[in-house]
């Protein structure tokens, strides 16, 4: 499952280092070098025009600074380099990479977003001592944005209940997942998701984990959970198809192994 190494240390000030990590995006697409997709030197980097200043700060790993910005859509890389979209790089891209790749990409994207006041339009200035941009015209702050959203796996006696999503762009079956709405508590969005999207009740929630998601910046919140009633009636515009598996029935394909929905699942299995 794709997680922050625990070597790795988080900054929230630029650091002097003559030979960084630097994480450039485009969008939701990294740049990397074609042939062995390491991050670009400072000449690449120097190619699209971005200076120091416009770097944020992301940590520190194996004694090397890391860093983070984004570039203009039309901007071309220099030769041997290209844009990657994130979601592409699983499974070639190291998984200690790529887990501070999605770290990067949450930072560089709030950077992005928040270069004036959404209250009154002036400049935003970064604070010193932590990550956030603040506006000196009305005191408005801006933190990284965090989206939190519930996972839930049901279990019916030996059966497990996977679920295909309509915006899928694969075949892939996932445990039900949805985002938590403002004033619920995970465990109330749990018991809300579930009855909305499939029709069922459910009881005895567990906790299993969380993963941070950066498509572009979700936190999910993983549990299991028993089945208390009710027949699947699909909610049509968010799932295109539901149903219990059990120890006897073949397995679709499920979630990508760097997934927590992939760990979720693998660690609930039925079994014969």
């Amino acid at each position: 499952m794709l997680k922050t190494p625990a070597s790795f240390i988080p900054l929230h000030a630029p650091q002097a280092h003559p030979d960084p990590y630097t994480f450039v995006f485009c969008g939701d697409a990294l740049l990397v070098r074609d042939t062995d997709l390491a991050l670009p030197d400072a000449a690449a980097c120097a190619g699209l025009a971005i200076q120091d200043a416009d770097l944020h700060p992301v940590g520190m790993w194996q004694g090397r600074y890391c860093r983070t910005g984004s570039t203009a859509q039309e901007v071309s890389p220099a030769p041997g380099y290209t844009f990657r979209k994130l979601r592409s790089l699983f499974g070639t891209l190291d998984d200690a990479l790529m887990a501070l790749a999605g770290r990067a990409f949450q930072i560089a994207e709030w950077a992005r977003t928040h270069r004036y006041c959404g209250a009154c339009g002036s400049p935003m200035a970064l604070a010193a001592h932590e990550r956030c941009f603040t506006c000196a015209n009305c005191g408005m702050t801006a933190y990284p944005r965090i989206s939190p959203a519930m996972m839930v796996l049901v279990r019916k006696e030996d059966a497990i209940l996977l679920a295909r999503h309509v915006a899928s762009p694969t075949n892939r079956f996932s445990a039900l997942a949805g985002f938590v709405e403002a004033g619920e508590s995970v465990e109330e969005a749990v018991h809300r998701e579930v009855r909305e999207e499939v029709g069922l009740a459910v009881a005895n929630l567990r906790y299993f984990g969380s993963q941070s998601w950066p498509f572009p910046h979700s936190l999910m919140i993983a549990f299991t959970a028993d089945y208390a009633g009710g027949e699947i009636v699909l909610d049509q515009n968010e799932i295109a198809e539901a149903r219990w598996f059990g120890p006897s029935d073949p397995l679709p394909e499920i979630a990508l192994g760097v997934s927590i929905a992939h760990a979720l699942i693998s660690a609930h299995l039925p079994r014969g």
